[in-house]
Parts: C-alpha cells; sequence; structure tokens
C-alpha cells in the first residue's frame, strides 16, 4: 500500500460512519453472541482452526452477522467475496461463482462467499449456490433477519449451518458505548464526553438490542451537539431529541413483547377492534416484526374464527403476502385492515378444539382399527364382503356410514356452533340426517 493509498484510506476512515470505524477486527473485539463465541463455544473453535463450513447468521439488525464473516475473512487463508442480495443480480453472482470454481480448480484454494440479507435473493439465484456448496468450492455464509425456515429454500437451507445470533444484551451495548466514547482513533476519545445515566439508559432502551442504531444514534447525538472547551454534555432531553423518537414501547425480548402481543390476540377474540388497534398501534411503533404480527393472525384466524367465517383465513393470509410486498410504512395499514376484520367477525373454536380432541385421543388411545370397506383396495386385508358406499350415488351426496375407527364408532370432534357459516353447517347435517 502506497502513501496515496493510506492517505484514502485514512480519509474514508474518518468519514465513514462511527459504527464503521468501531467495527471489531478479530474475536477478541467482538462484542455479544457468547452462546457461540464465547470460549470454547462452536463458532469460536471453527474460526481459530480455520475449518468454517457453510453457515446462516439468522438474528435481527445490528448483531454482529456482518462483522462475524469479515473476522472470518481476516483469520483465514481462503479468498473472501461480499455480495449483497439487495444490489447483486445473478449475472454478477455467477461471475463470483466461476472465479472461486477456476481458484479451486487450479489453485486449490477455496472461496468464502459472503451474501448479506441473502433471504431477497430468488429462488433462481439461491438455487445457482447450491452446486457450489455442494462440491466445497465455495464455504457460503449467508445474514438475513428474516426466518430462514419461511425465506430460504428448503435444498439450500440443508447445507447451511443456522446460528441465531440474539440482540445484544445491555451489558454489551454499554461495552460499545464506552468503546464509543473511549477510543481516541475510531471513536470520539478526544473529546470529553458526559454521558448522563438516565441518557445512557435511553440510548440502549431505544436501540433495542441493535448495536449499529445505538452507536449512529450516539454518532448523531454528539456530532449535533454544541461542544464547550471541548466537552460534550448528553443529557435526555439531548438524546430523545437527536433520536427523534421517544422511550420505546417495548424491548423486542422482553416480558413486555409477550405481554403485547398476547393483549393483542385476546383483543382480537374479544371482538374489540379498537383495544386491538392499540395494541397494534404499540407493537408497530416498538419496531416489532411486522411477520411475526401477521403470522400470529393467520393463526388467529383459524383457531379463533374459523368456520364462523372461513374469508378469514382469506384475508389473513393474503395480509401476510402484502406487507411482505409493500413493506413499512404501508404496511402498518394492511395489518390495520386485517386486525379489524378478524376482531369483528364472528368466532368459533369449534375446528380448534377438535384437532386437539382428535390429537389427544391418538396419543392415549394407541393403535386403532379402520372399518375394512375404508382401506387401500390394493391392501389384501380388503376382501371383505363389506362394501364401502360411495356417497357422490346418494341423495346430497351421503349416505349413512362409519369412518371412524371401530373403538372410536360414535366419538364426536366437531361441534360447530350456532353462528356464522357454522350455522350453515349445522343446517347442512340437519338436513342430509347427519346428527352434530
Amino acid at each position: 500500500m502506497n502513501l496515496f493509498d493510506l492517505s484514502m484510506e485514512k480519509n474514508l476512515n474518518n468519514k465513514s460512519p462511527l459504527a464503521d470505524r468501531l467495527r471489531p477486527k478479530n474475536l477478541e473485539e467482538f462484542v455479544g453472541q457468547d452462546h457461540i463465541i464465547g470460549q470454547g463455544k462452536f463458532l469460536s473453535r471453527l474460526i481459530k482452526s480455520d475449518r468454517v463450513n457453510s453457515l446462516l447468521f439468522y438474528g435481527p439488525p445490528g448483531v454482529g452477522k456482518t462483522t462475524l464473516a469479515k473476522i472470518i475473512a481476516n483469520l483465514t487463508n481462503k479468498n473472501f467475496v461480499e455480495l449483497s442480495a439487495v444490489t447483486s443480480n445473478i449475472k454478477e453472482l455467477r461471475e463470483v461463482l466461476n472465479k472461486a470454481q477456476d481458484d479451486f480448480k487450479f489453485s486449490n484454494i477455496e472461496t468464502i462467499v459472503f451474501i448479506d440479507e441473502i433471504h431477497r435473493f430468488n429462488k433462481t439465484q439461491q438455487d445457482a449456490l447450491l452446486p457450489y456448496v455442494e462440491r466445497g468450492i465455495i464455504i457460503l455464509i449467508g445474514a438475513t433477519t428474516e426466518n430462514p425456515y419461511f425465506e430460504v429454500n428448503k435444498a439450500l437451507l440443508s447445507r447451511l449451518q443456522i446460528l441465531n445470533l440474539k440482540a445484544l444484551e445491555n451489558k454489551d451495548m454499554n461495552k460499545l458505548i464506552d468503546r464509543a466514547i473511549s477510543d481516541k482513533i475510531k471513536g470520539f476519545g478526544n473529546l470529553k464526553i458526559n454521558l448522563s445515566e438516565q441518557a445512557r439508559e435511553f440510548l440502549i432502551r431505544n436501540s433495542s438490542g441493535d448495536g449499529r442504531f445505538l452507536l449512529n444514534s450516539l454518532e448523531i447525538a454528539v456530532l449535533s451537539t454544541d461542544k464547550v472547551d471541548n466537552e460534550v454534555n448528553l443529557t435526555l432531553d439531548v438524546l430523545e431529541n437527536s433520536m427523534q423518537r421517544k422511550k420505546l414501547l417495548y424491548d423486542n425480548g422482553g416480558n413486555e413483547h409477550y405481554d403485547t402481543i398476547s393483549a393483542f390476540i385476546k383483543s382480537l377474540r374479544g371482538t374489540d377492534p379498537d383495544a386491538a388497534l392499540y395494541y397494534l398501534a404499540k407493537m408497530l411503533e416498538s419496531g416489532e416484526d411486522i411477520k411475526f404480527i401477521a403470522r400470529r393472525m393467520i393463526i388467529f384466524a383459524s383457531e379463533d374464527v374459523g368456520n364462523a367465517n372461513p374469508m378469514a383465513m382469506v384475508v389473513a393470509s393474503a395480509c401476510f403476502q402484502n406487507i411482505n410486498a409493500v413493506g413499512m410504512p404501508e404496511a402498518r395499514i394492511i395489518l390495520g385492515q386485517c386486525a379489524t376484520y378478524l376482531a369483528s367477525s364472528v368466532k368459533s373454536n369449534a375446528a380448534y378444539r377438535g384437532i386437539n380432541e382428535a390429537i389427544s385421543d391418538i396419543k392415549e388411545e394407541g393403535k386403532s382399527t379402520i372399518p375394512i370397506y375404508l382401506i387401500d383396495k390394493n391392501n389384501p386385508a380388503n376382501k371383505s364382503h363389506e362394501k364401502y358406499l360411495y356417497p357422490h350415488d346418494y341423495e346430497n351426496s351421503y349416505v349413512k356410514q362409519d369412518y371412524l375407527p371401530y373403538e372410536l364408532k360414535d366419538k364426536k370432534y366437531y361441534k360447530p356452533k350456532n353462528i356464522g357459516y357454522e350455522k350453515e353447517i349445522i343446517d347442512y347435517f340437519k338436513k342430509i340426517g347427519k346428527e352434530k
């Protein structure tokens, strides 16, 4: 590196965000994730032995996914390529993969390919990675903030070791603050920064375990505050004004997270659209994952609305699909529409209770005897004189016939309520002579 390069790097470092300047270069500097990189833990052993295999880092923003990948790159003898699924296309991806294949073939050098936001790759792009991962040509390290079991192809997922990175704890956030304030080269150590305890607590609480957000917020507060004799006083008012938001309503990992979603679901169940909107707003303003909210409404649509209004499942499923298409802030409108629809709908938990009761019987009863006339016609046991009655040969496409195992002949699992569409089900059962 020549003097020009050194000067350029210095200028870039001075102008780059605080979070980037303080990015750890090794495991000793890394903060958080003790469950995977602590002394003797899985990932730290792999890194130190240079035996890293294909990995998927899954967790919220600002917890060290990209940083860990770069630390691995710094400590390994392998090539390293970084891609963003947001900006990279299939042509760029294939160029990287082809070069990795050549390096592997002619120089026996492996390449680590780090793909940030890997869930943003479409199926074709994800599938393109498969043969290279399978043959060991590349070591893939993916990073995602989304649930990989929903967002990453199963074929690719089965070839990756999934590591769940957690939101940073308060002690980790305090370390980041202290490092930023004291580091004279990368941080603000050349200033005398007085950070009040209230301001510190507010900063940590509002960052919700996101280290990058915390450092960015601290940087804005420092740079936007007047300095007197090289001294900066950061009070609670300064932090609130700098962050342009009041105290978050809850920490996504704390009790309030579970209490709020519980209150939301109970408000839907209690047919109170106003309360449902309030708790929905609280979750959104606290940075709750909108997919988490939508998934809970899909479950609610089946568990609590059920066949009283089968359209509820359609609305909830459409909500999940559409919030992914538009994202925030507009997703709040779709979530609000779905929540008010579910809260205002007629409700029945008959299907939910029925399946739970059936599962309970399966566990308790064990093996049961399926009526002979219901078993596969190719089964040699199906030589009985008992004939299967084909319902469509009869009036209303119904004929009285036992379908349950003999041991449970008269068992009733599904007990529809006399409300909504289930009232029509009851009327239909009466019409055809089926007692329910």
